[in-house]
């Protein structure tokens, strides 16, 4: 194993040791003009242990892009992981994380009032009939089902 100092931040994390479900400041930026960026690691899955199937990626990714905007105007991206566990929350300047905890429990409870994944279509999505509004709403629910467990980054 590499053990040298790599540059993106999550490659330094050691998966062994966190028990997910978290929410937890992955990265902070301070832009050339003195805005500032943080993303949140929003881990629904134990690392190399289990995984969200990709429609369910997908659909939550459609759904959590559109319905957090909602409730914040600082949402800049959320973005699945390769890795298919979580996904990462960008976010304009730096919000507590009180907050942003409340920002995922109000979009992910708005995921499961959903009765369709939006732009899941051929026109607005690069592959449209890969989307599953049940697979998407149970990811949902299980997180949520966790709230208690999301500020715990450690076993």
């Amino acid at each position: 194993m590499n053990t040298a100092r790599m540059n993106v931040e999550s490659f330094n994390l050691d998966h062994r040791t966190v028990a997910a479900p978290y929410v937890r400041v992955a990265d902070r930026k301070e832009l050339p003009h003195g805005d500032v960026i943080t993303k949140y690691d929003v881990r629904f899955t134990q690392p190399n242990v289990a995984h969200l199937e990709m429609k369910a990626v997908h659909s939550l990714e459609h759904l959590f892009a559109e319905c957090s905007r909602n409730h914040s105007e600082a949402v800049i991206d959320f973005s699945p992981m390769g890795c298919q566990t979580g996904y990462y929350l960008i976010l304009q300047g730096e919000p507590d994380v009180p907050g942003v905890l409340e920002l995922i429990e109000a979009t992910l409870t708005d995921v499961l009032d959903a009765t369709e994944v939006p732009a899941a279509n051929e026109v607005q999505c690069g592959w449209g009939e890969n989307h599953s509004l049940d697979a998407a709403k149970q990811a949902a629910r299980d997180f949520l089902q966790q709230r208690s467990e999301w500020e715990k980054v450690s076993a």
